[in-house]
């Protein structure tokens, strides 16, 4: 299984970019999805999730602001970043919970990151 995220980029604050991350590979069923984030000299950072049925949730940092959704005929997850903010900057990660066979156990799966830098 890989993931591939892709719409890291530039922005400025108050800015918008969104991300998507696509899941390929041998796949029987994908649970959550989820976003992760890494600033410079932190820790990797919870951001937001969605389960198969759709609930989401989010740090507290970033709800209101950014909003995760996916499409499972496509395996993608997307995170919609409106209202962009200097301390949004970071490594963000996708985050995949999925089976590949029913007789496995479900496994988390992270993309490769893709680098978000929010300009003053």
């Amino acid at each position: 299984v890989q993931l591939q995220a892709f719409g890291g980029g530039l922005a400025q604050a108050g800015g918008f970019l969104r991300l998507s991350c696509a899941a390929s590979g041998t796949i029987w069923r994908i649970n959550d999805m989820g976003w992760y984030r890494q600033a410079p000299g932190k820790q990797r950072e919870w951001v937001a999730n969605i389960g198969s049925s759709g609930s989401d949730n989010y740090a507290d940092s970033v709800k209101g602001r950014f909003t995760i959704s996916r499409d499972n005929a496509k395996n993608t997850v997307y995170l919609q970043m409106n209202s962009l903010k200097v301390e949004d900057t970071a490594v963000y990660y996708c985050n995949v919970d999925l089976q590949s066979r029913p007789e496995f156990v479900s496994r988390s799966n992270w993309g490769q990151g893709t680098n978000v830098t929010v300009s003053s």
